[in-house]
């Protein structure tokens, strides 16, 4: 069996909101075992108030950074000074840098060239450069959204008859695509072109491409690819609103091709 990756998780306070803390560390769970969690923030400020009920139960330790220049934000400097000390002890695989600033990028990259995953998650906000600076962009409002979606859905079925409720998820799903399409950061023509040359240049002429390396060649392309961005569960359900492919079914593996 191979050994679990480990992870640090190091969190910008003020440049993230406190009601995303448990998306935060459910998406952080998917990638490997999380073995350093800290928050970064003047925690002596009354802003910081609503953060402070949240670490203990992650187990988050917050690491205090007075601002002693008004405007500045100190705790970006603490946080890189950090991540550096934990890169150059060698004890993690990877970083998932929580924040929507910009001034994380040179980070980002410089932990990518010394060979470790990292995976970024902010708010739709968050400039490209810091994306794509990232092996993984998580955009945390937009999953945020679909998390809320998917239990509002999930509590309303009893209350409605099949019909109606079916009605409704569509109207809904028509909706929601159209919001979610606005507010990601790659647009779906963008994405289709992509798909296109994607499996132009890697896919069999006769059976197309297997759809897991399809999305993570996406993802290499665009770090900020979720299709949950896009209102979508699955990368299959994602890729059927396509007139451009088809899917098809080998045993348990599913490919795309071009039509």
């Amino acid at each position: 069996m191979a050994e679990e990756k480990r992870f640090a998780v190091l969190i910008d306070i003020e440049n993230i909101a406190p009601k995303y803390i448990e998306l935060i560390m459910n998406e952080a769970s998917n990638y490997g075992n999380i073995t350093i969690k800290r928050a970064y923030g003047d925690w002596t400020r009354q802003s910081s108030s609503t953060w402070r009920g949240k670490l203990l139960d992650y187990s988050i330790i917050p690491m205090q950074q007075f601002n002693n220049t008004f405007g500045k934000n100190s705790s970006d400097s603490a946080l890189i000074i950090d991540a550096m000390n934990i890169l150059y002890r060698n004890n993690v695989d990877g970083f998932i840098l929580v924040s929507s600033d910009s001034d994380f990028t040179r980070l980002a990259a410089t932990l990518k060239e010394e060979g470790k995953v990292v995976v970024g998650m902010g708010e739709s906000k968050t400039p490209v450069a810091l994306r794509n600076a990232c092996d993984y962009f998580k955009v945390l409002d937009l999953l945020y959204k679909e998390a809320n979606k998917s239990q509002s859905a999930k509590k309303g079925q009893k209350k409605k008859s099949s019909k109606s409720k079916q009605k409704k998820e569509y109207d809904d799903e028509q909706a929601d695509a159209q919001d979610y399409e606005a507010e990601a950061s790659t647009d779906l023509d963008t994405i289709e072109r992509a798909i296109i040359s994607i499996i132009e240049a890697n896919g069999d002429e006769d059976n197309g491409m297997y759809i897991g390396t399809l999305g993570n060649s996406l993802i290499r392309r665009y770090p900020d690819f979720d299709t949950r961005n896009y209102g979508a569960g699955k990368l299959s359900k994602f890729l059927e609103q396509f007139d451009t492919l088809q899917l098809t079914k080998d045993g348990d593996s599913t490919y795309v091709k071009l039509l």
